[in-house]
């Protein structure tokens, strides 16, 4: 299982991003300063780091060259938006830099892009009656493989990484098609109506009134 360690002082940002990692199925520990995290990095193994700026301590920055010097990649989350800021943490070797406040799935789609890139992803996820092959694309329901377009695909690990998160038409159709929403929701209610169809999910994928959709359960 991937583990991630969350670095943030404010405890209620720290809990909120952990129950969401935790519902995408990484393993999560938090630290809330500079000290305590520098202890968890010496006597644990770590995938990921999710790192503050500006902690009691030990600020983020000296943490990035401890992480780096264990080869951990490390995305800032800080609410220090100046480029300065972000050009120093870049340069000195963060591998992703988001500014609060966040969405959750944008956090979460960074997440995915970083540890991809190291390649220490998930490579089989099981939810339900389904087995999901993320690095053969494949899809298996009760052990029958179940064909799926590359966008039903894309579209079922978004709603899979998001697990009972309200996702937005024009969050779905942006992550999935990667380009802006036009206001038009055909495309994505009908990718949707036939994922579902296709994977028996009907009581599992849920219309939000007036929003999106949620993977529920």
């Amino acid at each position: 299982m991937i583990k991630i360690l969350i670095v943030e002082d404010e405890e209620p940002i720290a809990n909120l991003i952990r129950m969401n990692l935790r519902k995408a199925g990484y393993h999560c520990s938090c630290a809330g300063d500079g000290n305590t995290a520098a202890d968890q990095m010496a006597s644990e193994s770590f995938d990921l780091i999710l790192l503050d700026i500006m902690l009691p301590g030990i600020n983020g920055f000296e943490l990035l060259e401890y992480a780096r010097s264990m080869e951990i990649p490390v995305i800032f989350i800080t609410a220090m938006s100046s480029t300065d800021s972000k050009v120093k943490g870049l340069r000195m070797g963060a591998d992703d830099y988001i500014t609060k406040p966040f969405e959750i799935v944008e956090l979460l789609a960074r997440v995915e892009t970083v540890l991809r890139r190291y390649h220490k992803t998930e490579q089989k996820i099981r939810i339900f009656d389904v087995e999901i092959d993320v690095a053969s694309r494949q899809v298996l329901k009760d052990h029958e493989p179940v064909n799926l377009t590359l966008k039903e695909f894309d579209l079922l690990l978004l709603f899979v990484r998001n697990r009972n998160v309200a996702l937005y038409r024009e969050t779905i159709y942006e992550n999935v098609w990667e380009s802006e929403y036009l206001g038009n929701s055909r495309t994505v209610d009908l990718h949707v109506q036939r994922l579902k169809k296709k994977l028996g999910w009907e009581k599992h994928i849920v219309t939000v009134y007036k929003v999106g959709y949620r993977l529920e359960g």
